[in-house]
């Protein structure tokens, strides 16, 4: 367990944050299959680009058994609508979602908004 937390990185101004979660399949070898695809070693370059080039500042994923959390960080002015459909068109963007598929309970087609569902903040402390 991770009792000492994370950095987080600041920037110089307000951000948005979206938060968003999603269920891999129950599966020990899918699950280390997946994380495996998101280490350092094994993210795709593309990938990690496109999400840059979309707008997007930060983007963290922390896991649960199979249950996956994403906090997103982006600037004020970030339409997220907007932003994921440019996502989607971008290099090997459909590839990796499709890739990804098999390791999440999802349909195999379905796009990563129908993957990850928004969660609604209901608690803040500041």
């Amino acid at each position: 367990m991770k009792t000492e937390g994370y950095k987080v990185q600041q920037y110089h101004g307000p951000v948005k944050r979206y938060c968003q979660t999603m269920d891999l399949r129950d599966s020990a070898e899918l699950i280390r299959k997946y994380k495996e695809a998101h280490d350092r070693d094994h993210f795709w370059d593309e990938i990690k680009q496109g999400i840059r080039s979309v707008g997007i500042l930060e983007m963290e994923i922390y896991i649960l058994g199979a249950r996956l959390f994403m906090i997103v960080e982006t600037p004020l002015d970030f339409d997220w609508d907007t932003a994921m459909a440019r996502l989607a068109t971008l290099p090997r963007q459909a590839e990796w979602e499709e890739y990804v598929a098999q390791f999440q309970q999802c349909s195999k087609n379905a796009t990563s908004d129908e993957k990850w569902r928004m969660m609604d903040r209901i608690f803040y402390l500041y």
